[in-house]
Parts: C-alpha cells; sequence; structure tokens
C-alpha cells in the first residue's frame, strides 16, 4: 500500500519493470531470429556430402568444448540428483539435444525447406500435452478446438490440398515428418526443463544437455558407418570449419541463452509473438539463399498454426 501513496515510488517501478520487460521482448525476438538462421548452416554442410547424425556430432564436439568449463564451476549441484532429475537430463540430452537435432536435419535434406520450419512452431503444443501427462498441469480452456485447428494447419504444411496415401514410399519420405518428430521432443524438452527447474542454475542444465548426448550421437555415428566425405581440400574444409562453428555458437549456445534471458522478463502471450522472427527469418533465408517461396497452403497452414499458439498462449498466461 506505501507505494499506492507515493508516486514517486510507483513511477520508477512501473519505469523499471517496463523498461526490463522491452527489452525481455527484443531479447527474445534476436534468440529466435537467430535460430531461424540455423537452417542456412546445415543446408550448407549437408551439401558437402555430411550426413545429419556426422553434422550434430561434430556441433556437439564444438558444443561440449565451450560448455565444460561451465559444468565444472557448477559441479556441486550434481550432488544429490535423484532418478527423475537424470531421466529428465537424459530426454533433455538424448531426445532434446541428439536425436531432435538429428531428425531437424534429416528433414531440411528431404522435404520442403518452409514446411520443415514452420512445422517448429507445434513445439508449445507438445509441450502442453506432455505438461498435461507428466506434470498434471492443467489444458487451457478450449484446448481440444485450438488443437484440432493447429493440427489443420500442420498438414496443409504437410501435404497441401492433396491425399497423402497415394504413394506410400513418398508420403514416408515427407521432411515434414522428421520435422514434426523434432518438434515433439524439443516441445517435451521445454517440459523435462521445467522438472529441474529450482534443481540446478540453467547453465549446468544446459551445459549437462550437450554432454550427455555426446556419447549417445558417437554410438549412433559408429553404428551407421557412413564414410566421412568432407573435402581435404584447404579451401573447403576451411569454410566446412566456419559453418560448423558458426552454427554451434550462433543459432546454438548463444541463442539459447539470449532467448532464455529475455523470457524472465516476457510473459507466454507475447512471447508467442516475438518468436515470430524465427519462421520470419527462415522463410527470408530460404527464399534469398535457396529459391524457395511460400506457397499460399503452406500460408494458410502457418496462419492457423500461429493463431491457435496465440490464442493458447493467451489463455494459458490468463
Amino acid at each position: 500500500m506505501e507505494n499506492v501513496s507515493s508516486n514517486i515510488k510507483v513511477r520508477p517501478a512501473a519505469s523499471g519493470k517496463a523498461e526490463r520487460s522491452k527489452s525481455g521482448f527484443w531479447l527474445v525476438v534476436l534468440g529466435a531470429a537467430l535460430w531461424g538462421a540455423d537452417p542456412l548452416f546445415r543446408i550448407i554442410l549437408l551439401k558437402e556430402h555430411m550426413t545429419a547424425t556426422q553434422i550434430v556430432l561434430i556441433e556437439h564436439i564444438l558444443l561440449v568444448l565451450f560448455v565444460a568449463p561451465m559444468l565444472w564451476k557448477h559441479r556441486s549441484e550434481l550432488k544429490g540428483l535423484k532418478l527423475r532429475h537424470v531421466g529428465a537430463l537424459l530426454f533433455l540430452s538424448w531426445g532434446g539435444s541428439a536425436i531432435a537435432t538429428i531428425l531437424f536435419t534429416q528433414g531440411l535434406s528431404s522435404g520442403n525447406l518452409n514446411a520443415v520450419v514452420l512445422l517448429q512452431k507445434l513445439q508449445p503444443i507438445f509441450a502442453i500435452l506432455m505438461a498435461k501427462l507428466l506434470l498434471r498441469e492443467k489444458l487451457p480452456k478450449h484446448f481440444t478446438w485450438l488443437f484440432i485447428v493447429a493440427l489443420a494447419g500442420t498438414y496443409l504444411l504437410t501435404f497441401g490440398f492433396t491425399f497423402p496415401f497415394g504413394h506410400v514410399n513418398d508420403f514416408v519420405k515427407v521432411g515434414s515428418l522428421f520435422s514434426l518428430g523434432a518438434a515433439a521432443l524439443w516441445g517435451g524438452s521445454t517440459v523435462m526443463g521445467r522438472l529441474m527447474v529450482g534443481k540446478m542454475e540453467y547453465e549446468t542444465v544446459t551445459s549437462l544437455r550437450f554432454i550427455l548426448a555426446l556419447p549417445l550421437l558417437i554410438g549412433i555415428t559408429i553404428n551407421q558407418g557412413d564414410p566421412w566425405q568432407v573435402h581435404t581440400d584447404g579451401g573447403t574444409l576451411a569454410a566446412v570449419s566456419i559453418n560448423m562453428l558458426g552454427q554451434a555458437l550462433l543459432p546454438g549456445l548463444f541463442s539459447l541463452m539470449v532467448y532464455y534471458k529475455g523470457l524472465t522478463t516476457t510473459k507466454a502471450s507475447v512471447a508467442t509473438l516475438a518468436e515470430l522472427s524465427f519462421p520470419m527469418v527462415s522463410v527470408l533465408i530460404n527464399w534469398i539463399v535457396f529459391h524457395q517461396v511460400v506457397t499460399p497452403t503452406q500460408a494458410v497452414g502457418f496462419i492457423l498454426i500461429w493463431a491457435a499458439l496465440f490464442m493458447i498462449s493467451r489463455k494459458s498466461a490468463a
């Protein structure tokens, strides 16, 4: 009640809160925009005849070099971990960091680039469903109908107005299915991250996410036995190295840190708007670099997905 009776106290506090909220919004925009540059790096590497698993493995090796000192600094937080915490960390690292990234990379090599990217907006849907199952969180009002709208948008993004089962082989090879799998795992990783809130610092969880994924990626790469076909001439090797480093640091580590920093002062409904910078940047890059234009059907599908997510986030915030 003291703030109500004093204009001198209220205004600076409100102003400071508004400034933090404003800066947080633009941090979310920046972090999501950096995610939008991720396909550019991955497609260039795929054109160098590297497999999706090989790209993700090297990416994680680079990331581990950067986050290992961070984990060492917070090593005391590893004491007293319970089985559910270990399970959450394994889902984060194996599912969200290793397998999901492989699926997304594979989707870029075998599907429509814009559809693969835009389908990632479904991540919050999967996160809400898993939060309901695992954390017993209450679903937002009218979630079922909004979910159906999002599914309709997903269908349009993936198949357009055609029936997908005319040729089974074509259906199985649709890159959008890989993208959906990645979105499901990344959405689930959000829930697993919530389980770790209060148990560890965010820096510790981030470093464990990359470090624990490394043994699995090494095992998958060895089991696949694909030859490494990167050209060894100086120019090509330098270009590949720069792309790998840029991919690991910009849309990988740096964007993740910036995004979560901004999210601490940004409402969920506002963050949904800010995250539109992700598909917008990706679609723009696909248009300029890879000459892929968004079709009217894809535009309608994306609008349906975003409208459903926006309504869900508004109801969740309420």
